[in-house]
């Protein structure tokens, strides 16, 4: 499957966002999906993921409450909604599909997302 992932920017303290991760080749209904960041001089940090048909989600304990995956089956397009948010947040932001065991075979090119105090 290929990803494209949009929707960063710059936002405010306390402001929202909503990533955006077209897919191409499957439909996002039959593979999991995931966000992950990586902030500079950090290592690559999992957010959330959306298991496939079923649609059960997962949040790493720093996002949740505040950030939301979800799919379109119609669009073929994961989300990843952000509220809330906070310069601790600001990194290059990626999506992922069709897991294998830990590892994911497909990687979106990533989004920035910057907050501003």
């Amino acid at each position: 499957v290929q990803l494209q992932a949009s929707g960063g920017g710059l936002v405010q303290d306390g402001g929202s966002l909503r990533l955006s991760c077209a897919a191409s080749g499957r439909t996002v209904f039959d593979v999991d999906m995931a966000w992950f960041r990586q902030a500079l001089g950090k290592e690559r940090e999992f957010l959330a993921a959306i298991i496939r048909r079923d649609g059960r989600t997962y949040y790493a304990d720093s996002v949740k409450g505040r950030f939301t995956i979800s799919r379109d089956n119609a669009k073929n397009t994961g989300y990843l909604q952000m509220n809330s948010l906070v310069p601790a947040d600001t990194a290059v932001y990626y999506c992922a599909a069709d897991r294998d065991g830990d590892s994911w075979r497909s990687w979106g090119q990533g989004t920035l997302v910057t907050v501003s105090s």
